[in-house]
């Protein structure tokens, strides 16, 4: 367990702090006016996001029903990680990576009503504009993918240790219908 709580700090300082101090700057600097980045390919842009990701919304307020849904959520990462073998380091680092972004997009909507800070985009994909998100929105994100990789990792793991099934073998294992040898129904 040790192990686990030095990689989950690793990751979550600095994605704690990266999204706290990025949140503060965008809050200063993108009040009156956007920015850009590498020649206006990334805009720069202030957004208070009240829903979920992409902005979903239940409601007028819904950060009353986000709170405590994100808490849940975090209780049941929590156990992931607890249950994660010592070795199953993709694992671990996509769970810190979830836990970091979920807390940092919780402080939020718990310290006021705007909603959480978004500044990054909107990203101009060519077919429409990819939304505004921040740097826990980054962190949830990567770290959802590597989890469903991981998740998947183990399913090709569990499928070469158990080896694929002859039409043999699953004849064999199948009940039959069969009536004893010589009796007619």
């Amino acid at each position: 367990m040790r192990l686990k709580l030095v990689i989950f700090s690793l990751i979550f300082s600095p994605v704690i702090i990266l999204d706290l101090v990025t949140k503060r700057w965008a809050l200063e600097a993108l009040s009156f006016s956007s920015h850009e980045l590498f020649g206006g390919l990334i805009p720069l842009t202030l957004a208070f996001n009240k829903g979920a990701a992409f902005g979903i919304r239940i409601g007028e307020d819904s950060r009353w029903f986000f709170v405590p849904v994100t808490i849940v959520a975090l209780a049941l990462l929590g156990i992931f990680l607890k249950q994660a073998s010592e070795r199953d380091f993709l694992r671990i680092l996509s769970i810190s990576l979830i836990i970091s972004g979920a807390i940092g997009n919780l402080y939020d909507r718990v310290r006021w009503s705007r909603g959480v800070v978004d500044f990054i985009g909107p990203i101009d994909l060519g077919i429409g504009d990819f939304p505004i998100f921040n740097v826990a929105d980054m962190a949830i994100s990567c770290g959802a993918v590597l989890l469903a990789v991981s998740f998947w990792f183990d399913e090709q793991t569990h499928s070469k240790s158990t080896g694929p099934e002859t039409f043999s073998e699953v004849q064999k294992s199948a009940p039959t219908n069969e009536l004893p040898h010589g009796e007619i129904s």
